[in-house]
Formats: C-alpha cells, sequence, structure tokens
C-alpha cells in the first residue's frame, strides 16, 4: 500500500484477478444478492 501513491499498478493487477466480465449475467447478480444477505443475518 505504500506504493499506491506513486504506482498503482500492482493494487490493479491485483484487484483485475477479483473482478468478473460477466456482468450480465443473471446467476452472477443473484449470487451477489444472496452473498449480500448472508453477510446480514445475525448469527
Amino acid at each position: 500500500m505504500q506504493l499506491s501513491v506513486v504506482n498503482a499498478s500492482n493494487i490493479k493487477n491485483l484487484l483485475q484477478s477479483g473482478l468478473t466480465d460477466k456482468i450480465n449475467d443473471r446467476e452472477t447478480f443473484m449470487k451477489g444478492i444472496d452473498y449480500s444477505y448472508y453477510y446480514e443475518q445475525e448469527e
């Protein structure tokens, strides 16, 4: 993170691997909603 002020390419490369190009995919969308409710549940 200290290098991110000068050169953000390392962070961009790390984040790129976690992104998807399936933005219009219904299954991916619904999975995201399911995960958001999972984190809101009380234990």
